[in-house]
């Protein structure tokens, strides 16, 4: 086996409603997810030795547990049920997406890992029982199995897909904050009345915007309150010109704006860093 590097894709929630808690302590939530061109490397190899080496590098690699990841989970989970043999692994994950931002950084991790022992270990999964697996890590994983956008219905963890691209410039502001997504939904106290619905279909770009325009995210009142700066934050970047809208990605603490430019969103990006040079901020398009 050579060494594989496969990439890792920013998950980003262009709006996110909280519609009940449920007794296993999860929530049905009705939620727009689109994929952009930020991602972490994972370089994958073959090696002699007789355990995994797991290791992280890149700009965010600190405050990653060297056991209790996505990564190692996935391996212990294929070995536990019998899919890969005793072969130990190399992997190596170039940390460019902020871990505990919202971004969905370890979820991708993991899918993409199950996706690629799936192919390359030729496990011939179903897709059904993939997304079984996939469950077992975390919520957000199944999401992450196709870089398609979208649309979680709400109810028994349903996930449609839409083939149609979203064409979105973001801007992506990290205020160095991480937010533990258990605690924000624990402490989570609006919830919205929306019932589960189909993709939404929109006839042009100018419909689709409309309708992001009207949505919000119901866990921003509840992560502001606890961080009161990323209100500040999601107010700058909408002060910026040709900033559609605003908000918080996932539980957060990362801060998204979709631009009308790619220049326009690069240019708000210049002005919040000389505003706040310790915050790291980045300019993606949507897959």
């Amino acid at each position: 086996m050579k060494n594989f590097k496969i990439k890792s894709y920013c998950k980003i929630n262009l709006y996110l409603r909280v519609i009940k808690k449920l007794n296993s302590g999860y929530h049905n939530i009705i939620s727009l997810i689109t994929f952009c061109k930020l991602h972490d490397v994972i370089s994958i190899s073959k090696t002699n030795n007789k355990s995994d080496i797991i290791s992280f590098s890149g700009k965010f690699k600190k405050g990653i547990h060297p056991k209790f990841n996505t990564v190692y989970r996935i391996l212990d989970l294929l070995r536990k049920s019998k899919f890969i043999k005793k072969q130990a692994y190399k992997i190596n994950i170039k940390k460019n997406i902020p871990h505990g931002s919202g971004l969905g950084s370890a979820s991708s991790n993991a899918a993409t890992l199950l996706n690629f022992f799936n192919s390359k270990m030729r496990l011939n999964l179903s897709q059904k029982k993939v997304k079984k697996l996939a469950r077992k890590i975390g919520f957000d994983v199944p999401i992450n199995l196709e870089k398609k956008n979208t649309f979680l219905i709400g109810t028994n963890d349903q996930i449609l897909r839409s083939n149609r691209k979203f064409n979105l410039n973001i801007l992506i502001v990290y205020p160095n904050l991480i937010c533990s997504t258990k605690k924000i939904y624990q402490r989570n106290k609006n919830l919205s009345l929306l019932k589960p619905r189909s993709f939404p279909h929109y006839k042009n770009k100018k419909f689709f915007i409309y309708h992001l325009q009207n949505e919000e995210n119901d866990l921003e009142k509840t992560v502001i309150a606890i961080y009161p700066k990323i209100k500040k934050i999601i107010n700058l970047i909408k002060s910026q010109k040709g900033c559609y809208f605003s908000r918080i990605s996932g539980s957060g603490s990362a801060c998204i704006g979709i631009f009308d430019t790619i220049k326009k969103a690069n240019y708000a990006m210049k002005m919040i860093k000389l505003k706040h040079p310790k915050y790291w901020c980045v300019v993606s398009k949507s897959i």
